[in-house]
């Protein structure tokens, strides 16, 4: 898998009030994925680009919200994002990481 399309996998990380408890508390990390990425691919993608050992992927299909501005009807777009656990020591910066 080449450097772009690990990228292409990996959109960005998601950080929150959340995401930052479940980092702390069992070590995972989550990420906003592309739609056709699978947990074999977010697997590999996480452990090349972060050089670290991948132990579990779950993977959430967001679905987008319906919103209204000055009465006009609009929804934003389905995502998708992936709970990746890491092993024991291991740890990901994802302030300073460029995913």
């Amino acid at each position: 898998m080449s450097a772009a399309n690990l990228y292409e996998v990996i959109r960005a990380p998601r950080v929150s009030e959340k995401t930052a408890r479940l980092q702390e508390v069992s070590n995972q990390y989550v990420f906003e994925i592309a739609k056709t990425a699978t947990k074999a691919d977010v697997k590999a993608a996480v452990e090349k680009i972060f050089d670290v050992k991948v132990e579990a992927v779950n993977v959430v299909n967001v679905k987008g919200k319906s919103k209204t501005f000055k009465f006009r009807q609009g929804r934003r777009g389905d995502w998708r994002k992936a709970y990746v656990t890491l092993a024991e020591g291991q740890a990901i910066d994802v302030m300073t990481a460029s995913a």
